[in-house]
Formats: C-alpha cells, structure tokens, sequence
C-alpha cells in the first residue's frame, strides 16, 4: 500500500521540497546569485558563526551561496526533466515499434540498442559538448540523446507482452489501426513501469550534468549549478569545507529522493509493500 511505503513518501516529499524551492525559492529570497563582492568574500554560513543576511555564507567572489544554491537547483531539475522528456519520446517510440511490429523492425531497433550501450555516456557528452558549445539546451539535448535505451527496452518488451492480449485482439478485430492500437491500447498500460525508468534516467541525467558542470563543460561561469559550484570550491575544501558540502549534500538528497520515489513506485507497480 502506498500508505505504508516509507520510501515512497520519503522520496516523493524530498523531490517536491526541492521543486518548490527551486520555483519559489528565488522569489522569496531575492539576493541575485552573480552580484560579486570581493569584501565579503568566503563568509561562513549563519550556522557556523556568519551573519544571517548570507545565511549559507559567501562564495571566493562574494556571492550569496543561498541565492546560487536556490538556481542551481532550478538548472538541475530542467536538465533532469528535459532529458527524460527527450530520451523518453524517442526510446518509448522506438520500444513500441520495435514490440508490435517484430522482425527486422525489431532487430534494427535492437541494433541500435547495442550500439548506444557500446557507448560510454560521459565521453560521448563530453565530446559533442566539447565541439557543439556548453549551453543548456545542448546539454539537455545531448543527454536525451544519450539515456533513451532503458525506455526502449522496457517499452519493447511490454509490448511484446501485450500485442498478444486479448484487448489489443478486439481492438485489432473491430479495425483500429496500428497506430491507434499502440497510442490508445498499449500505451496507457506502460505508464507505471515508464514512470519508474523516468525517475531513474531523470536522477541519472542530474549527475550526468553536475560531473559536466564540474569538468567545465556544462554550466558556464557565472552561471550557478551544483557541479560548477563544487567545482569552483575544490581549492577550498581543506579550509572552508562547506563551500563543497553544501551543494554537494544538495545534489546526494535531490538524487536519493528522486531514487527513493522510482524504488517505491516500482514496488506499488510490481504489488509490493
């Protein structure tokens, strides 16, 4: 029962805590994240000693880290949810096609498949980055181009499951097209085991961008996103070690939650506790 899924509850509140900062969080505190100033520079956080009008304390330029920490989560949630939504389209797309049709169809499919595993991910992405430009709808672009395999396999293989059954039978019996089968019979029955690869693929795509970030290729200076700003603390971490923990403890809770959500929502749809 969804009632008793602790994990479940657990993930669903992290993630919608850092939704609702990250839409609302800017608006109600209005300190900009790129305003630099060099005499309040490598202040502590309020809980550590600082002063509370930077209550997470300044970065090595001066900027407020609360203000930074609030729109890196809105760059990280935009890449997680926009590669999910492009890798998604296309690999469900292909995993429907692949399933119903079958032969030759499906081998390509499945070609291509093998092809994209073959491929390390983050070199990939480093690479087109590297020669296209390091701006945020390349990176959402890219990582959708590269996450969609889970969608098709899954797809594929309910499909393969479900064009047998005897509602996709009448519906095939009584005249509906192909693609009227797939979109309004089969479809709708792969929404709970999609939804599961999306919250893992979009978890996955949230640190496919952060270790970009961190390698320069991601988010540019004076953009503010949770790699770049571990990134821009590493000269600092053995003297003030919370210029790193913050956003990094940030990115651990943001991608536990969204796993804690998928576990949960698997075991609901597999009939678990």
């Amino acid at each position: 029962m969804a009632r008793r899924h602790r994990g479940l509850w657990l993930g669903g509140g992290i993630v919608a805590l850092v939704l609702l900062l990250a839409l609302a969080g800017p608006l109600a505190w209005t300190a900009s994240p790129y305003e630099q100033s060099l005499t309040l520079r490598l202040q502590p956080p309020a809980f550590l000693g600082g002063d509370w009008a930077h209550p997470l304390g300044t970065d090595h330029l001066g900027r407020d880290y609360l203000a930074r920490l609030l729109h890196g989560a809105r760059v990280s949630l935009m890449v997680g949810i926009g590669a999910v939504l492009a890798s998604g389209a296309f690999g469900i797309g292909l995993g429907l096609v692949a399933g119903y049709l079958g032969g030759r169809v499906d081998a390509a499919v499945m070609f291509l498949v093998t092809v994209r595993l073959a491929l390390p991910i983050i070199l990939v992405a480093l690479a087109v980055i590297g020669l296209v430009g390091a701006t945020l709808p390349v990176i959402m672009a890219v990582l959708g181009g590269l996450l969609w395999d889970r969608f098709a396999v899954v797809t594929r293989s309910l499909t393969l499951q479900a064009r047998d059954r005897d509602y996709v039978l009448a519906a095939r019996a009584v005249g509906r097209s192909d693609a009227g089968i797939l979109l309004r019979e089969i479809l709708p029955n792969l929404a709970g085991p999609v939804t599961v690869v999306a919250t893992l693929e979009m978890a996955n795509a949230i640190l496919l961008e952060a270790a970009l970030s961190f390698l320069g290729l991601g988010v540019q200076p004076p953009g503010a996103s949770w790699g770049l700003m571990i990134a821009e603390a590493k000269d600092f971490v053995f003297f003030e070690p919370w210029l790193i923990n913050i956003p990094g403890l940030a990115l651990f809770a943001l991608v536990m939650g969204i796993n804690l959500l998928g576990d949960g929502l698997r075991d609901l749809a597999g009939g678990g506790r």
